[in-house]
């Protein structure tokens, strides 16, 4: 009876860690996940006050085991007081991405981006309400690591890109940039369906 109950127990285990192997950290062809990052800020010094507000949710698929492409959104608020001047800047982008990840099936996985945005930024002094909109093209690097098999952390920073500016007040103007610095990393949290 006692090999019995010593022979069930270690069926049993072994096939518990048998179904812990058959499930798989990261990605596949067909996954859908979500992502999205945040920040908050706010500072002072004297009468000078600034404070800021970002979210940016996205969602993903992946059309191959390597390749995923999906849609974004993002707002920014920034508001600025000056003694007498008091100054708030408001963001909203959306765009698409198409990413190509190196080791997709891994826990830790290189990608590279690819993205489209089309931005429109209103800035408003008191004296001053403008109005710019613009697009993007941007491609950057990547890592995505995988705590368990639905959460991953992702970092992405620096760019190469180009961007177009069209104030309604102003000229037209064109910007492009390189920087794979770390001055400009995005970090977030990835959910996998």
């Amino acid at each position: 009876m006692k090999k019995l109950i010593l022979t069930a127990i270690a069926v049993l285990a072994f096939s518990a860690v048998q179904a812990q192997d058959e499930t798989t950290e990261g990605f596949t062809k067909g996954d859908v996940f979500i992502s999205g990052s945040f920040g908050f800020n706010s500072s002072s010094t004297g009468d000078d006050k600034t404070s800021s507000f970002s979210v940016s949710p996205r969602v993903g698929y992946f059309v191959s085991e390597n390749i995923t492409v999906g849609a974004r959104i993002s707002y920014q608020t920034i508001s600025q007081e000056n003694g007498a001047i008091d100054t708030d800047t408001n963001t909203i982008t959306a765009g698409a991405f198409g990413r190509y990840y190196f080791t997709p099936a891994s826990k830790f996985s290189i990608f590279g981006e690819f993205g489209i945005d089309y931005q429109s930024i209103n800035f408003d002094n008191g004296t001053t309400d403008s109005t710019t909109d613009g697009f993007a093209l941007t491609l950057r690097p990547g890592v995505s690591y995988f705590l368990n098999n639905n959460f991953a952390l992702e970092a992405a920073w620096g760019a190469l890109s180009y961007a177009t500016a069209n104030p309604d007040q102003g000229e037209s103007s064109d910007n492009f940039s390189i920087g794979l610095n770390l001055d400009n990393i995005n970090l977030g949290l990835v959910y996998k369906f």
